[in-house]
Protein backbone atom coordinates (compact mmCIF):
# COMPACT_ATOMS: atom_id res chain seq x y z
CA UNK A 1 0.00 0.00 0.00
CA UNK A 2 2.83 2.41 0.80
CA UNK A 3 4.24 1.93 -2.70
CA UNK A 4 1.09 3.46 -4.19
CA UNK A 5 1.02 6.49 -1.92
CA UNK A 6 4.59 7.59 -2.74
CA UNK A 7 3.86 8.41 -6.43
CA UNK A 8 0.60 10.09 -5.38
CA UNK A 9 2.45 12.30 -2.92
CA UNK A 10 5.03 13.18 -5.59
CA UNK A 11 2.23 14.13 -8.00
CA UNK A 12 0.60 16.26 -5.31
CA UNK A 13 3.89 18.02 -4.61
CA UNK A 14 4.43 18.64 -8.32
CA UNK A 15 0.89 20.08 -8.61
CA UNK A 16 1.50 22.41 -5.66
CA UNK A 17 4.81 23.62 -7.07
CA UNK A 18 3.31 24.18 -10.52
CA UNK A 19 0.42 26.15 -8.99
CA UNK A 20 2.92 28.49 -7.35
CA UNK A 21 4.44 29.41 -10.71
CA UNK A 22 7.94 30.89 -10.63
CA UNK A 23 8.17 30.50 -6.83
CA UNK A 24 7.27 26.83 -7.26
CA UNK A 25 10.02 26.61 -9.89
CA UNK A 26 12.51 27.97 -7.37
CA UNK A 27 11.57 25.40 -4.73
CA UNK A 28 11.45 22.53 -7.24
CA UNK A 29 14.93 23.47 -8.46
CA UNK A 30 16.21 23.81 -4.90
CA UNK A 31 14.97 20.32 -4.03
CA UNK A 32 16.47 18.90 -7.24
CA UNK A 33 19.77 20.68 -6.59
CA UNK A 34 20.13 19.23 -3.13
CA UNK A 35 20.80 15.61 -2.29
CA UNK A 36 17.05 14.86 -2.58
CA UNK A 37 15.87 13.10 -5.74
CA UNK A 38 13.39 15.41 -7.46
CA UNK A 39 12.53 16.32 -11.05
CA UNK A 40 12.37 20.07 -11.44
CA UNK A 41 12.27 19.68 -15.23
CA UNK A 42 8.65 18.53 -14.97
CA UNK A 43 7.73 21.75 -13.19
CA UNK A 44 9.62 23.86 -15.74
CA UNK A 45 7.98 22.16 -18.73
CA UNK A 46 4.52 22.53 -17.19
CA UNK A 47 5.08 26.21 -16.42
CA UNK A 48 6.36 26.88 -19.95
CA UNK A 49 3.26 25.16 -21.30
CA UNK A 50 0.96 27.50 -19.35
CA UNK A 51 2.83 30.58 -20.53
CA UNK A 52 5.03 31.63 -17.59
CA UNK A 53 7.81 33.99 -18.66
CA UNK A 54 10.77 31.76 -19.62
CA UNK A 55 13.38 34.25 -18.38
CA UNK A 56 11.80 34.31 -14.93
CA UNK A 57 11.68 30.52 -14.92
CA UNK A 58 15.35 30.31 -15.90
CA UNK A 59 16.35 32.77 -13.18
CA UNK A 60 14.34 30.96 -10.48
CA UNK A 61 15.58 27.54 -11.60
CA UNK A 62 19.24 28.59 -11.74
CA UNK A 63 19.16 30.30 -8.33
CA UNK A 64 17.16 27.57 -6.61
CA UNK A 65 19.21 24.73 -8.07
CA UNK A 66 22.49 26.44 -7.27
CA UNK A 67 21.45 27.05 -3.66
CA UNK A 68 20.52 23.37 -3.43
CA UNK A 69 23.97 22.53 -4.75
CA UNK A 70 25.58 24.74 -2.12
CA UNK A 71 23.98 22.50 0.51
CA UNK A 72 25.73 19.48 -1.06
CA UNK A 73 29.07 21.30 -1.05
CA UNK A 74 28.77 22.28 2.61
CA UNK A 75 27.62 18.81 3.62
CA UNK A 76 30.99 17.69 2.31
CA UNK A 77 32.78 20.42 4.24
CA UNK A 78 31.29 19.43 7.60
CA UNK A 79 31.53 15.65 7.45
CA UNK A 80 33.70 12.70 6.44
CA UNK A 81 33.55 10.74 3.18
CA UNK A 82 32.41 7.62 5.04
CA UNK A 83 29.53 9.43 6.73
CA UNK A 84 28.45 10.98 3.42
CA UNK A 85 28.42 7.61 1.68
CA UNK A 86 26.45 6.03 4.51
CA UNK A 87 23.99 8.87 5.08
CA UNK A 88 23.14 9.56 1.44
CA UNK A 89 23.70 6.05 0.12
CA UNK A 90 26.26 7.20 -2.40
CA UNK A 91 27.96 4.18 -3.86
CA UNK A 92 31.70 3.99 -3.15
CA UNK A 93 32.48 3.82 -6.87
CA UNK A 94 30.61 7.11 -7.43
CA UNK A 95 32.57 8.78 -4.63
CA UNK A 96 35.84 7.35 -5.96
CA UNK A 97 35.10 8.55 -9.50
CA UNK A 98 34.14 11.99 -8.20
CA UNK A 99 37.35 12.14 -6.16
CA UNK A 100 39.45 11.27 -9.23
CA UNK A 101 37.74 13.97 -11.28
CA UNK A 102 38.14 16.56 -8.51
CA UNK A 103 41.83 15.71 -8.16
CA UNK A 104 42.26 16.28 -11.87
CA UNK A 105 40.08 19.34 -12.48
CA UNK A 106 39.64 20.98 -9.07
CA UNK A 107 36.76 23.42 -8.53
CA UNK A 108 35.95 23.49 -12.25
CA UNK A 109 34.38 20.06 -11.79
CA UNK A 110 31.47 22.11 -10.48
CA UNK A 111 30.57 22.67 -14.14
CA UNK A 112 29.41 19.03 -14.21
CA UNK A 113 27.47 18.96 -10.97
CA UNK A 114 24.19 18.88 -12.90
CA UNK A 115 24.83 15.24 -13.86
CA UNK A 116 22.37 12.79 -12.29
CA UNK A 117 23.76 10.98 -9.22
CA UNK A 118 27.38 11.80 -9.98
CA UNK A 119 26.73 15.55 -9.71
CA UNK A 120 25.83 15.38 -6.02
CA UNK A 121 28.86 13.19 -5.38
CA UNK A 122 31.05 15.73 -7.20
CA UNK A 123 29.79 18.61 -5.05
CA UNK A 124 30.08 16.68 -1.81
CA UNK A 125 33.58 15.61 -2.81
CA UNK A 126 34.51 19.19 -3.64
CA UNK A 127 33.40 20.09 -0.12
CA UNK A 128 35.26 17.21 1.48
CA UNK A 129 38.44 18.16 -0.41
CA UNK A 130 38.02 21.83 0.59
CA UNK A 131 37.87 23.05 -2.98
CA UNK A 132 37.85 26.86 -3.38
CA UNK A 133 34.23 27.80 -2.52
CA UNK A 134 34.08 30.83 -4.83
CA UNK A 135 35.40 29.02 -7.90
CA UNK A 136 33.34 25.93 -7.12
CA UNK A 137 30.15 27.98 -6.86
CA UNK A 138 30.89 29.98 -10.02
CA UNK A 139 31.46 26.75 -11.95
CA UNK A 140 28.33 25.18 -10.45
CA UNK A 141 26.16 28.19 -11.32
CA UNK A 142 27.44 28.20 -14.91
CA UNK A 143 26.86 24.46 -15.36
CA UNK A 144 23.41 24.46 -13.79
CA UNK A 145 22.27 27.57 -15.66
CA UNK A 146 23.40 26.07 -18.97
CA UNK A 147 21.54 22.87 -18.17
CA UNK A 148 18.31 24.72 -17.34
CA UNK A 149 18.74 26.83 -20.49
CA UNK A 150 18.81 23.63 -22.52
CA UNK A 151 15.75 22.26 -20.68
CA UNK A 152 13.93 25.55 -21.20
CA UNK A 153 14.73 25.78 -24.90
CA UNK A 154 13.70 22.16 -25.35
CA UNK A 155 10.44 22.75 -23.46
CA UNK A 156 9.67 25.81 -25.57
CA UNK A 157 10.29 23.81 -28.73
CA UNK A 158 8.19 20.89 -27.54
CA UNK A 159 5.44 23.28 -26.48
CA UNK A 160 5.31 24.81 -29.95
CA UNK A 161 5.09 21.38 -31.50
CA UNK A 162 2.30 20.25 -29.16
CA UNK A 163 0.18 23.39 -28.87
CA UNK A 164 0.44 24.85 -32.39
Amino acid sequence: MAAHTQPQRMEQLLDILINYGPIGMFFAAFLAGSILPFSSETVMIALVAVGVNPWILLLNAAIGNSLGGVTCYYIGRITTPEKVQQLFRIKPQHMQRARQLVNRWGPWMGLFCWLPILGDAILVTLGIMRSNPLLTNIAMIIGRTLRYSFVLLSAMGIGKLIFN
